[in-house]
């Protein structure tokens, strides 16, 4: 990483710019590596108290990492520390689950889903590498009546988990082998 800095910065101890290289070194690998990466360290003093501002772009983002202290290492390392949250944010916000292809997102709806797990039931697993999966019963899903249950069950599936829009409570449609239907309140 390419640093430039623009001010007086105060006679460190070898440890101390040690420390602050290591520092920028990791802020470059979290960079992504991607060519050159530069940052900007503006040093200012007054009175006793030192700041130190820390630019980067990144992502065509201009991310500033600012910090005041009365010792100049203890306010570049916490620029540093800023500048670091900033960067993970914005790759975080980057590389978000829902930034994927329309038909990835369709698949991965909670009633397909409860539609795919229905259709193809899994062998039971073995008692070592048995799993436990929490359904998100707060989704954005209607109430029901009990004929719009059956119309989902006719689709596909033997079963069909729903709040009963009537009774307020949640239900279980399920379809016997003989063509006729169970129902489980709660």
């Amino acid at each position: 990483m390419n640093i430039t800095y623009t001010g007086k910065l105060e006679k460190l101890y070898p440890a101390q710019t040690e420390k602050i290289q290591a520092r920028f070194a990791k802020l470059a690998k979290i960079l992504d590596g991607r060519g050159e990466k530069s940052a900007h360290v503006i040093l200012d003093s007054n009175r006793g108290v030192h700041t130190a501002e820390i630019t980067v772009n990144y992502l065509d983002h201009g991310l500033v990492g600012a910090s005041m202290d009365a010792d100049q290492f203890t306010a570049i390392t916490s620029a540093q520390d800023k500048l670091e949250k900033q960067i993970l944010k914005l790759r975080t916000k980057r590389q978000d689950a829902k930034k994927m292809p329309k038909k990835d997102w369709e698949a991965e709806s909670p009633r397909s889903a409860a539609r795919v797990v229905a259709a193809a039931p899994e062998p039971p697993p073995s008692a070592n590498s048995q799993q436990v999966f929490r359904v998100n019963h707060k989704a954005t899903r209607k109430p029901m009546t009990l004929d719009e249950a059956k119309l989902e069950l006719g689709r596909d599936g033997d079963y069909v988990v729903y709040r009963d829009s009537e009774k307020n409570c949640v239900s279980v449609l399920l379809r016997r082998p003989d063509g006729n239907f169970d129902l489980i309140e709660s």
